[in-house]
């Protein structure tokens, strides 16, 4: 132990905000204008007053210490008792209210700051606290018995987080009411969509003046989330408030209502910069996406621009999925609109004809139950458009309730991008190709990194020949959402653009890229064995024609000619024409 280190015995205080978040967020400034009043006009002089010392300030938290842990529970209890008097006229909801935490024990001082078991005891306590209320050690207890004015409730041993063994523990409180776990505050419910709070990115870079940098990334991430209809986003100020502290996600999830959690660093040094993020299941602890990106600083915002678009179209994608899976393991009678909409759309994307017929038969439950959810509507339209597009239900059969389905999506709101993405379909099935093309244009205007947006304006452009303008397109979609399931859509996309520009082994590495993906896509054996007989390999054409008529037994070119969403007959003849050389009947 050096010099400067020494071990004492002394009663250390933890003491901190109840709902100081939601406080900040609502009310940034006169939270911490009435806390600076607290401080400077009751808490500071009984501290000064009762031999203590204030070891430490944490943004909402205090640690202190005393010689006498006599004199820490009366300094802790007078202190409540006076805020009690302050709050007196204070709405409750605005009210400052502190749980506190006592520990005797022994503590390492360092530099004026102390460490050791009994700082991190006193901690654990004040988090079992309640509102208005000092929470105190057995340890403590025997140490003040008939020597304070002040009843401790004894609340048995309890369970402290990363304490070793149970600790028997005492509680005051002006109400003589018994010990309550963590805040009196009832937990804030959850939304109704997915909810996420984006903590600010650790700046790692050992230099303050680089805060700007990290904080530039937290907050364009938290815009562009923003943008996502189906999201709801916790506002910038409330997520600052946990700027430069060791968090709990869980904790931080409760406070704030959300179920998941993005947090991530910042390091940077002379041209480079290395950013990590993570999403988190709160509730769960899972980690669902993780990322890390390497950049050169020859350009400060358009990395950070790149940077922040790609986080943000990963996250969608990413919760998508996870919320489908925990639809999955409920029963359809248990849903809510959201979860049912997940239900579906988690079969959906297996992309096989029974799972379709799943996911169309949940959906149509899900419009009668809630008439008024447009997702509802505009995921019905997409699922059904898909099928016909698949060769499993006539277009025709279709096509007048899906065009319904999506008009009334819109119609029930249109700024919801997935409203667009449904019109823009039924456009494109209906061989519409610029107002296809107009519709996914506004679902990118309405969620600038909707990854699905592009793709899908990919789709559209493919088929009406634009190759080059739907491969940058699809590429796009690619690098914003790599993980997303309709990714084997836009690599077909891809492929189509390739095949209309007489690119045709590039075609056929694309189609066998999807089926690799999804075996059982039909549209991208067609496009295999389209490519492999204009590319004069019509052996190998036929055997994809084998495996196509297994998964379409009614394919034919007529059938074809009638369904597939090509603009113009020249474009239609040039892919159906290449599956009828390599034996498709007309």
């Amino acid at each position: 132990m050096s010099e400067s280190t020494v071990r004492r015995l002394a009663a250390i205080v933890s003491a901190d905000v109840v709902g100081y978040s939601r406080l900040m967020g609502e009310d940034e400034a006169g939270t911490l204008s009435a806390l600076r009043a607290h401080r400077s006009e009751l808490i500071d002089p009984l501290i000064a007053e009762h031999g203590g010392r204030i070891v430490k300030t944490m943004g909402d938290g205090l640690l202190l210490e005393f010689p006498s842990v006599v004199e820490a529970v009366e300094c802790t209890v007078a202190m409540q008792q006076g805020m009690a008097e302050r709050n007196a006229d204070v709405a409750v909801d605005t009210a400052i209210r502190f749980r506190i935490g006592i520990h005797l024990g022994d503590v390492i001082v360092e530099g004026g700051d102390i460490f050791g078991d009994g700082v991190n005891i006193a901690a654990r306590l004040q988090e079992i606290g309640k509102a208005g209320g000092v929470v105190i050690s057995g340890t403590a207890h025997d140490n003040i018995i008939g020597r304070i004015d002040a009843t401790f409730i004894d609340a048995g041993d309890q369970e402290l987080k990363n304490i070793a063994r149970p600790l028997r523990v005492w509680h005051w409180s002006n109400t003589g009411e018994p010990l309550v776990t963590a805040t009196d505050e009832q937990p804030l419910a959850l939304p109704d969509k997915p909810s996420i709070a984006v903590l600010p990115f650790d700046n790692m870079s050992g230099d303050a003046e680089q805060e700007y940098f990290s904080d530039g990334i937290t907050e364009d991430i938290i815009t562009n989330l923003s943008r996502i209809h189906w999201l709801f986003v916790i506002a910038r100020n409330s997520s600052f408030v946990y700027r430069g502290r060791a968090v709990d996600v869980r904790q931080v999830a409760e406070e704030l209502g959300v179920r998941y959690i993005l947090e991530g660093s910042v390091r940077k040094a002379v041209n480079k910069v290395r950013i990590t993020a993570q999403l988190i299941d709160a509730q769960t602890s899972a980690h669902l996406w993780a990322e890390r990106y390497d950049r050169d600083l020859t350009d400060i915002f358009a990395v950070q621009d790149e940077i922040t678009e790609d986080v943000a179209g990963a996250i969608e994608p990413a919760i998508l999925a996870a919320e489908g899976l925990r639809a999955r393991s409920r029963s359809e009678h248990d849903l809510d609109a959201w979860d049912m909409v997940m239900q579906a759309v988690s079969a959906f994307w297996h992309m096989t004809k029974d799972d379709s017929a799943k996911a169309i038969a949940l959906l149509e439950l899900a419009t009668e139950r809630y008439p008024q959810y447009g997702p509802a509507h505009s995921m019905l339209a997409f699922a059904l458009l898909f099928a016909s597009h698949m060769g499993w239900t006539k277009f025709a059969s279709v096509r007048e309730i899906a065009g319904k389905l999506a008009q009334k999506a819109y119609d029930l709101d249109d700024q919801d991008a997935w409203a667009h993405i449904a019109l823009g379909y039924m456009h494109a099935m209906n061989r519409n190709t610029d107002e296809s093309i107009l519709q996914y244009t506004k679902a990118i205007d309405l969620s600038p990194n909707f990854a699905a947006a592009y793709g899908w304006r990919a789709f559209a452009k493919a088929h009406a020949g634009f190759s080059e303008e739907a491969i940058a397109d699809a590429n796009l979609a690619l690098r914003l959402s790599p993980k997303d399931p309709h990714n084997v859509i836009f690599i077909a996309s891809i492929g189509l653009a390739h095949y209309l520009a007489d690119r045709y082994a590039d075609a056929e590495r694309c189609a066998v890229e999807c089926t690799r993906l999804r075996p059982g896509f039909i549209s991208a054996y067609r496009l295999q064995c389209a490519a492999l007989a204009r590319g004069d390999q019509l052996t190998k054409a036929q055997a994809v024609l084998e495996r196509l008529r297994e998964l379409q037994p009614d394919i034919s070119g007529s059938v074809l000619r009638r369904t597939l969403p090509y603009s113009s007959p020249e474009i239609l003849e040039k892919f159906v024409g290449g599956l009828t050389m390599a034996g498709l009947p007309d």
